[in-house]
C-alpha cells in the first residue's frame, strides 16, 4: 500500500482548488482531507474518493474498488491531472458528508 511522498503531494496541490487540502500519513496509505473533512484515501499511488451521490453525478467514468484488501469500494480517480474537475468532485462530495466529530479530550 506504499505511496509515493511526491505523488500524495501532487494530488493535494490538484484538489486544492476546493478549500484546505491536508494528508495524513495512515496504514501504510494516506487519508486525505478538505477544510478537516476526511473525503478519501490515496493509496499505491491512486486516489480514492468516499462514494456519495453527488459525487457519482460528476464522475466521468464510474469505477469503484476498494484501497486496500477488504476495505469498501470507493470511487477510483484515474484522471488526477485536471484541477477545476478533482476541486468540484473534492467539494461536492465533501458536501455530502457529515461533518467530522469532535475529539474527545484526554483526561489526565
Amino acid at each position: 500500500m506504499a505511496c509515493n511522498p511526491d505523488f500524495v503531494q501532487y494530488v493535494a496541490d490538484q484538489c486544492a482548488g476546493a478549500g484546505e487540502i491536508a494528508t495524513k500519513k495512515m496504514f501504510g496509505g494516506y487519508c486525505i482531507y478538505c477544510n478537516g473533512k476526511i473525503f478519501g484515501l490515496i493509496c499505491n499511488d491512486g486516489l480514492y474518493i468516499k462514494p456519495t451521490e453527488p459525487g457519482r453525478a460528476l464522475l466521468r467514468t464510474e469505477e469503484m474498488r476498494p484501497p486496500y484488501p477488504d476495505a469498501k469500494d470507493y470511487f477510483y480517480i484515474a484522471d488526477v491531472e485536471d484541477r477545476d474537475y478533482l476541486a468540484a468532485l473534492v467539494r461536492a462530495t465533501c458536501r455530502a458528508l457529515p461533518e467530522p466529530k469532535p475529539k474527545k479530550r484526554k483526561v489526565k
